[in-house]
């Protein structure tokens, strides 16, 4: 059984973020990745409205994936304002649907607790 790496799990979260920022017909500008490079997703709905900067968490159970450091935010969506967008976050909860005290793997099935973006 192979666990899923920090990476991984982050592109997992992301995944479920942007099929969520897709039915709710979002246009991708941009995608980052990469672990601790913010925002993941720079989005807008029509030409002329605002950017909006997505930030995505993903917590393993127990972790609680919408709990985030208040100041960091803060400062993130002084950011966010300076390029005339808007700062929504998204909290990923993943567990092992097999056990939820196990780690995710690879040939395992996942939980998800995710509650839909969040605006800053």
């Amino acid at each position: 059984m192979s666990e899923l790496n920090k990476q991984e799990l982050h592109n997992l979260g992301m995944n479920i973020v942007g099929k969520d920022l897709k039915k709710l017909r979002y246009e991708f500008l941009a995608v980052n990745s990469e672990l601790k490079k913010n925002p993941q997703f720079i989005v807008k709905k029509l030409k002329g409205e605002e950017l909006v900067f997505v930030v995505v968490k993903v917590g393993v159970f127990p972790e609680e994936p919408e709990k985030y450091d208040r100041m960091w935010m803060e400062t993130f969506k002084n950011h966010a304002v300076s390029k005339n967008a808007k700062l929504l976050f998204a909290g990923v909860g993943l567990a092992n649907s097999e056990d939820m005290t196990l780690p995710l793997s690879k040939d395992s099935g996942y939980i998800v607790k995710y509650n839909g973006l969040i605006e800053i």
